[in-house]
Order: structure tokens, then sequence, then C-alpha cells
């Protein structure tokens, strides 16, 4: 499918129907082998050649149930052009099928260092879903799913089970390719402005060399057909404290839908009906799951239409033992009451704007929007149907705002309820139990095999396995010979521009308040943020803040309730969403801190945007008592979750709490810290909520000021013009408090190595220090040199040979901390060992220029990375804050281009402060833990937090 449009960030996708038979992740495991190596490219990884040196705006590969896409974009056409054909050469001609280490490697292998030691199981994909089946939530929707599927192809794990990755054999994994990686099973795509006839030249160079064959009959999915009656199924899930696991149950209703695919205007009715009863706070069902008390936060994700059969899941987490029946009996009742009543003309018309404005608006982020038109649009075709079907939004929207306007709503959704839902006997009732033995038992069980593995086993076959290990370690530590590097593709230093990209601003004052306004295109939309300092806040406060960004659009006012505040926002504006944001400044000590709050709103609705803005910051009431604890089990929930499924982000908010104030002010809103004190705050708000509601409404008083505000606005040239009096009207509402004495903010975490105790199959390991404080001055080329230490040295140790799923460092330039981080890692101190090797490894660095142009242009791609109007507007925005003017972006970037070996070699006395004076920070198994401390005594400080 060849789209072509004015869009200069183009994209190319090609994706497979990869359907497995079983759970040993071999869609999984291929899709990450083909990009190491193909008969073109023949080095270890031409993928992370891409990632060091292109300007891809996106450059990844997934696997979905039934599905794998290989999707590239980038808005320079050459480097286009060179992304397309590697990802062409690596799925139909890659070397993985040939090289059993390779397979090893990225799937699953024992690994003995030394006879005498102990079998290990290693793999970059079997580490990875450890980690996935460590998270509570991933291990719901798993089961999830394949209890509603038993029958067909998402009755199994595409991603692999851990217990089950190991009996993947390399003979399945070639012949699976062998089947399905064919132009004949493949849907390919294109989106942007480049030249179409260039797009087809390209593919069929490939597509020629193919004849014909059975794959894509091979790979159809099976429909799974309907139940006569609903399932019940309970399944046990790893927690860590066994006190406190009464409260721990999750409890989730699924349904499938339909025995086939739904014709497009039902569909786009459900994705309505969805938004009606979840998609807000204020959302029905949503709603009154919430304020039951049976649980903290909402699992199951309504209604999910892109596999074969559309599916339809809800539920509760947290629930008490004997709180299971009754979450079922009122997500049911809950139901019953909605296809009775139907839903009020307000919520219908908050959600019809909602979900228009979003369509029109196709504001995507940082992801390209063409990716997320082929992801649409492959929701359909790989099942046989019009690729194009998803994409023509406007006729079946009209279609169905007229048969509402018509019928009325009631007519419209209750009848979807009924049959889809109430009267659909196949449903599943998945109740998750905690266990708190669950994690050692199954870690004890994998030992139990390797030891009885190892048992088996003659001399001669330990030391084949210690030879193997040793070749496979060698491999993957040998560098490419120059002449293979060569063969990627890149682009050279002509085709960088030499400045940085320019974003408009103009800096003038509105009733006495500095605006800042960015002219550009944006389709008469208006995108606004008013910025409020937080820095006059208490210490104390802080951890407040996050609720009390939320109590703002999720408490009602004298006049509303919040239902109805909610779906005000909902009808005539895009969304307004209200948060902290907090950055070190360089060279200074106090930190950049801020409430921001964000809005937009098309052309016409301005008025309606800055009026609600201004009922948000000052009518919303702090009185619900109950909606606030809510707030905080959700928070609660939300916290543990994450650190859990993204424990490197608790790890590296840990270690920048040990640095600089910034780095504490965030860690207490958003780390450990925040969650201990969630924990603290539930009690106080049942105990004593005039004193929480006199604090909300202290930060409100101290903050919101016409003293501390500022506002960024960006839209075109007459659309910014228009809003200057609806601005005026805003401001000049606000009070003129004085600012009173501004407190102390001078905090840190104690730096202090710290172990976080989880129940986990897999660690998060980081290790930071700040090297301003050890004299390193700033130039551009830390960029460059950070990206190259993540994408050679960090990658081949952490992940290759680690076997970790992700090793990467991070330079913040605004504090100066460089912080080296794990995800999904096997291992502990080995990382940190690998981590101080660093300053060896820079040391003794040898580049050539291909190699260092191919650094320079992957780090400009990085610096110039692909914006929308809305983001580039916010990008200034954040530069003001902080200080970061066009000349000094000049200066970064000119030292970027004249980058030199040298500078690597002298960046790594830099490093030296993080090898001897770094904070090392783990979200770790306590098993784990306890053996690092037995290596290195009282290396590690645990502190339990699941």
């Amino acid at each position: 499918m060849s789209v072509s449009n004015n869009d200069e960030n183009k994209v190319f996708g090609i994706v497979f129907r990869t359907p497995p038979k079983d759970s040993t992740g071999i869609p999984h495991i291929l899709e990450h082998s083909v990009l190491c190596g193909s008969r073109k490219y023949p080095l270890k990884e031409p993928f992370v050649e891409l990632l060091k040196g292109s300007l891809h705006t996106f450059l990844n590969a997934f696997t979905y149930p039934d599905r794998t896409c290989y999707p590239v974009a980038s808005t320079n056409a050459k480097d286009f052009y060179n992304l397309v054909d590697v990802y062409l050469d690596a799925v139909f001609f890659p070397k993985c099928v040939n090289e059993l280490q390779t397979f090893q490697q990225e799937g699953w292998h024992y690994e003995l260092n030394d006879p005498a030691e102990d079998i290990s199981l290693k793999g970059v994909v079997f580490n990875e879903m450890k980690g996935v089946y460590s998270q509570p939530d991933n291990v719901l929707g798993r089961i999830s799913q394949q209890e509603l599927f038993p029958d067909n192809t998402y009755g199994v794990d595409s991603g692999g089970d851990p217990q089950v990755i190991p009996k993947l054999t390399f003979q399945e994994f070639q012949e699976f390719h062998r089947r399905f990686y064919h132009p004949s099973n493949a849907r390919i795509w294109f989106y942007g402005d480049d030249d179409p006839n260039t797009r087809l030249n390209i593919i069929s160079a490939y597509l020629d060399q193919f004849e014909a064959s059975n794959a894509s009959k091979e790979s159809e999915i099976k429909a799974q057909k309907l139940f006569s009656e609903p399932k019940r199924i309970a399944e046990k899930y790893p927690v860590g404290d066994a006190s406190d696991i009464k409260k721990r149950h999750m409890v989730c209703l699924n349904w499938l839908l339909s025995d086939q695919p739904l014709v497009l205007e039902t569909e786009l009715a459900l994705g309505f009906l969805d938004h009606l009863m979840l998609g807000t706070p204020a959302a029905p069902l949503r709603r009154t799951l919430l304020e039951s008390g049976l649980g903290d936060a909402i699992v199951g994700g309504g209604i999910e239409d892109e596999l074969f059969q559309p599916q339809f899941s809800i539920g509760l987490k947290n629930v008490a033992d004997n709180d299971v029946q009754q979450v079922e009996e009122l997500i049911l009742s809950t139901l019953k009451k909605l296809a009775d009543d139907g839903f009020t003309s307000e919520a219908v018309e908050a959600s019809m704007n909602t979900i228009e404005f979003s369509l029109r608006e196709n504001n995507t982020g940082s992801f390209p929007r063409g990716l997320s038109l082929m992801l649409r649009s492959m929701g359909k075709w790989l099942y046989g149907k019009d690729p194009f079907e998803p994409l023509k939004f406007e006729k079946p929207l009209e279609a169905l705002k007229a048969r509402i306007a018509q019928d009325g709503p009631k007519a419209v959704f209750s009848p979807l309820i009924e049959k889809f839902i109430l009267d659909n006997p196949h449903r599943v009732t998945v109740e998750l139990q905690p266990d708190p033995k669950k994690a050692s038992q199954d870690e004890a069980a994998e030992q139990e095999n390797l030891k009885k593995l190892k048992s088996n086993m003659t001399e001669e076959d330990l030391a084949e396995l210690a030879r193997a290990t040793k070749e496979l370690r060698l491999k993957q530590e040998t560098p490419d010979p120059p002449e293979a590097l060569k063969t990627v593709p890149s682009l050279s230093l002509h085709d960088i521009p030499k400045k940085p990209i320019h974003i408009p601003i103009d800096v003038g004052e509105i009733e006495g308040v500095k605006v800042l306004q960015h002219d550009l295109f944006t389709n008469d939309v208006l995108y606004a943020e008013v910025v409020f300092d937080m820095r006059p806040l208490k210490p104390s406060l802080l951890p407040l803040v996050p609720l009390f960004c939320q109590s703002l659009l999720e408490m009602g006012t004298k006049d509303m309730d919040f239902v109805q505040l909610n779906q005000l926002i909902g009808r005539k504006t895009g969304g307004i969403s209200v948060y902290p944001s907090t950055s070190s400044v360089r060279g200074k000590v106090e930190p950049s801190s801020h409430i921001i709050v964000r809005g937009k709103a098309m052309a016409g609705r301005v008025d309606e945007l800055f009026s609600l803005v201004r009922m948000v910051l000052q009518d919303v009431q702090f009185s619900d008592q109950q909606r606030f604890k809510q707030f905080v089990s959700q928070s609660k929930a939300r916290m543990e979750s994450r650190i859990t499924g993204s424990g490197h982000s608790i790890v590296a908010s840990r270690m920048d709490a040990k640095q600089n104030i910034a780095g504490w002010v965030g860690e207490q809103m958003g780390g450990l810290s925040y969650l201990e004190f969630l924990r603290n705050l539930e009690k106080q708000v049942e105990e004593d909520w005039s004193t929480v509601a006199g604090l909300l409404e202290e930060i409100r008083s101290s903050i919101f000021s016409r003293k501390q505000v500022l506002m960024n606005l960006t839209a075109d040239e007459k659309n910014l013009a228009n809003a200057e009096q609806h601005v005026a009207d805003l401001l000049s509402a606000l009070p003129e408090t004085n600012t009173l004495e501004i407190p102390s903010w001078d905090n840190r975490l104690s730096p202090v190595n710290e172990a976080l105790l989880i129940p986990t199959q897999v660690n998060y390991v980081g290790k930071a220090a700040n090297i301003y404080e050890a004299g390193y001055q700033l130039k551009g080329s830390a960029y460059v040199i950070s990206k190259y230490i993540g994408n050679t040295w960090l990658w081949d140790r952490v992940r290759v040979s680690g076997g970790a799923y992700g090793g990467f460092c991070a330079f913040d330039s605004h504090s100066g901390v460089f912080s080296y981080l794990s995800y999904r890692d096997p291992n502990l101190l080995k990382t940190v060992d690998i981590y101080d090797g660093t300053v060896d490894f820079l040391r003794e660095l040898e580049l050539d220029d291909d190699s260092l142009t191919k650094a320079i242009i992957g780090t400009i791609g990085d610096v110039d990375a692909y914006q929308l109007p809305d983001a580039k507007g916010y990008s200034s925005l954040m530069r003001y804050l902080l200080g970061v003017t066009e000349e000094e972006r000049e200066k970064r970037r000119e030292e970027i281009l004249s980058i030199r070996l040298k500078d690597f070699h002298e960046f790594a006395d830099a490093l030296e402060a993080v090898k001897h004076k770094g904070v090392v920070v783990a979200v770790a198994s306590p098993d784990d833990v306890a053996q690092a401390n037995q290596e290195r005594p009282d290396f590690l400080t645990g502190k339990k937090v699941l």
C-alpha cells in the first residue's frame, strides 16, 4: 500500500502474519534475530548501526499475538531508503537462520563459565519475558486472552513463556522463518512525501527474487467459536509481603464480542460506547467501580479490536478476597443499568467532541502519523478486509452522528451493550490470587531443573558447554570487521544541516504577565500552557502536588459536580491537563519547578478554553473526601505497578534524588518516597480530612497568582492575535498575591548504595554521579559520547552478552548527572562492573572516520527529533524556562559536528567520578541482593518495597 501526501515524516513497514502454535516465543525471538545481520549487511547487528548513525524518527520492530511488524521512519529521503533496504534484506535474507549462536543469544541458551560452577539459563527474549511474567497486570492480560481464545493461535503466548521458551529448537526456528517470512505472506506499507516510483523500484528488487508460496493460506487466523456458557478461572501471581495479601486480589471480566470481524460502523459505535463507559474519570462504569471502594484501580483495556475478533475486558485490582464476587456482580449490574437508562446527551456530546477532535487533529505525539495509520490499516488488511476502510472515518462518523440525532443515543448504544456484552455467553472471569511464595518457587524450580540437567551431563558434556559459552561470548565481544561495517549505508556530514531547527518565538506581555507566542501552522487549533512557579511551596507540600493536580480536574465546583465539569471540558475543548515539571538549571543550585496547565481547542472555542482553565484554577472545591481517597488508592496502585514494570525509572529518580535538589523534588512527587507518602496519606485522609483539604487549599493560594505565571501559546499569527483578549481575561482574573518568603528546598537523599527489594525474576540496576562536581565542563561532544557508549559498550556487554533486555546511559546536561541503567537484567554486580569498565573502554577506543561520522549523525538525529507544532511550542517553552539560548544551541551543535577521538578519551576522565564516587541503586529480588552482599559485604543497603 503506497500512501502519497505532503508529510515529510516518511514511513515504511513490512508486516507478516506469524501465528504461533505454542508458547515457545518463536515469533518474538525471530523478530529480535532477523535484525542481527543479513545477506547484504553481514555484520552482527545492522540494527544497532542504524541506531548509531541514522536520522531515523522511528526504528523498531514488534511482535503481536498474530503478526510481526518491522517499521522505520525518517524525514530525510536518502536516510529513509537506507533504512528500508536494511529492513527488507533483514526480513527476507537474515543470517540468523544459519547461525545457531544468534538464536542462542536472542532466544535462549545454557551458560556455564566453568565446569565447577552452576549452569544458568540466558537469552535476551528469555529475560525480557521473565520480566513480563513478574508484572501482575501483564499476567492478568495474558491469562485473560488465552482463556478467551482456547482454540486458536491467541490461546498461546507469542512473546514466549519463560518455562516453555527453552523447549524451542533451532530447527523449529528456521522452519518458522521459511514458512512465514515470504512476500506471499507480507503486507507492505509506504507513506509520506517521497516519490512513489522509487518505492516500487526498491520493493520489486526484493520481491522479484521469490516465487509465489502457500504462506498466506498457512498463516490464516482461525476464528474462535463462541462459548455456550461463561467460564471462571483462578490463577496465582507473585507478591512480596505475606502480611499484606488479603487485599491484593485482581478480578477481570472478559468477553469475546463476535466470532467474526465487525463492520466499520458497528466498530466505530463500540469505540464510542467504550469511551462513554470508561474513557474519562467521569465515565459511569469506571466511576462506579472506583467509587465502590472494592478495589484501587481499573484493570482490563475496555474494547480491544486489534486482533481478528474484538474483545471487551474490565475489572479491578487490589480487591479483598471476600469481595471478588461483589466486583463481578457490580460490573454486570452497572452494565445492565447503562443499557436500561442510556447515557445523558451531555456525556454523548462530550465523547463525540473528544473523539472527533482527536481524529481530526491526528496528533500522534512523537509517534509518526504514518505509522499510526499503518497499524490502524493492518487491523483489517491482515484479515482479508479493505485496508483503506479504517483510514476513512468521515462518512461512518457522520452516519453515526445522524443515527444518534435521529433515534437518540439509547437506541444506538443500549442494543450494543445487550447484544455484545449482557446477552453474550462467551465470558471469562479471571481471578488472580496473590501468592508470596510463587516468585521463589518459580526460581527454585528453574534452579532444580538446571541442577538435574548438570547431574546428567558427563565431564565431556560440561567441558563442551563451557567451551560453547566461551565461544558465544567471544563472538559477542569481537567487533565487526571494518569491511562489514562499511556495508551499512550511511549519510555524510554534508547531508546534515549546520544550524539547529529554529522555532519562532515572540516574548511579549499581556496584563503585565510574560507571554511566549509561537507562530506555527496548527490546522486551526490553539495550544496553550499556563505555567506557575512552584518555588513558593513549603517542601512538606511537594508530595501532595500530583494529587492536587488531579483534584483540579476531577473534583467539582460550587455549581457543578466533577462529572459535569469533565463533560464540559470534553464538549468544548480538545482536553485540559495539569501536572508538575521539575528540572535542574545548569550553573544554579535552585531547580526550575512549575505546575503546568495545558489545554487545546479549536480556534472558535478559545474563549471557552480559557474560561474553563480559570474555573479549574479557582472554582474547584477540595471537599470530596471519598473521591480524594480514591485518587490516593489509584496513585498507590499505579506506583506499585511502575516498580515491577518500569523499575529502571524508579532507580533513575532515586539516584537523582541523591545528587541534587531537582532530583529530590521529582522523587518526592513520583519516586519511592512518593509511594511511601501515599501509603501514610491513605490513613490521614480517613482520620483527618480537614487538614488534608486545608493543605490542598494552601498549595492553590501559594502558587496560583499573577506574580508567578507565564503563558505559552502556539498557533498561527491570526489565531494568536484572536486569543489575546481571552488570555487577558484569564490573567486579570488571577489574584495579585505577593510571593511570601521562598522556603528552602535544600534536600537530598542519603548517598548510600541501595537495593529496593521486590518479588521479581529480573533486576533493574543503576549507577550515577555528578560529573560537573568532578570538574567536567559541558561540551556538545558529551551527547555524542554518551549515545555511543549506550549503542556499543553497554549494548554489547549488558544486553548481548549479559542477557538483559536493555542497557543504557543518560547524561543530564542541566544537572551534570551521568547515569547508567539496565532493564530486565538477570545480573547485578556483573552489570555494575560493566559500568565501571566504561572508563577503560573509552581510553582504549579507536575510531575510524566512518564510525565517528555515524556517531555524529545519530546524535544530530536525536537533537533534531521530528516534532509536531504543539511539541515545537512546548520545547521552546522548556528552553526558555531552563535558560537555554539559541546561541548556546548553535555552539553545542558546532561541538557535536567537530568532535574528535581525543574527546572520547578525555571524557573517560569525567566518568572516573561515576566509577569511584557513583551511587548504586537497584530494584532487585531479595535473593540476588543477598548474593551480591555475600560477594561484596555491605555493598547494598536493602529496603523492602513490595
